[in-house]
């Protein structure tokens, strides 16, 4: 499932003065230490093979390690220090200081800085089509 959003992403995505690259799985290894987690295997898909790609207004994390507002570690750092986002939520996408996350059964979940909602995805490509492709 999780290669088809990818490949329906690819059809999307959108020129850009200066596209971003995809990581090396060295940078998505080097991630997973920097925040002491172990990213659920479609997550780890999406980074090795979609994570350049544009369409929409979504922006998901990244892991190049550029300091790029959308650079994983520091939004995940700030999304738990700051914004009290329990440890056992990834956050994959700001969103106006809210965020979407991989819980560990690779669900993703939205995270209000209200706290937790109701509106949850079964899986990283359910969500992906349903929000990051037809914006909900």
């Amino acid at each position: 499932m999780i290669n088809a959003a990818i490949a329906e992403l690819r059809k999307r995505n959108r020129p850009v003065p200066k596209p971003t690259r995809l990581p090396t799985a060295t940078e998505v290894d080097n991630t997973e230490k920097a925040l002491g987690v172990r990213f659920h295997p479609d997550y780890r898909q999406l980074l090795l093979h979609g994570s350049d790609v544009v369409c929409g207004t979504i922006e998901p994390c990244t892991v190049l390690g550029d300091g790029n507002y959308t650079d994983l570690v520091e939004v995940a750092s700030t999304a738990w220090k700051q914004m009290g986002l329990p440890r056992r939520l990834l956050p994959i996408c700001e969103a106006n200081g809210d965020y979407y996350c991989m819980n560990p059964d690779g669900a993703v979940e939205f995270w209000s800085h209200n706290g937790l909602t109701n509106e949850k995805w079964e899986t990283l490509a359910d969500w992906i089509m349903k929000v990051w492709i037809k914006g909900r």
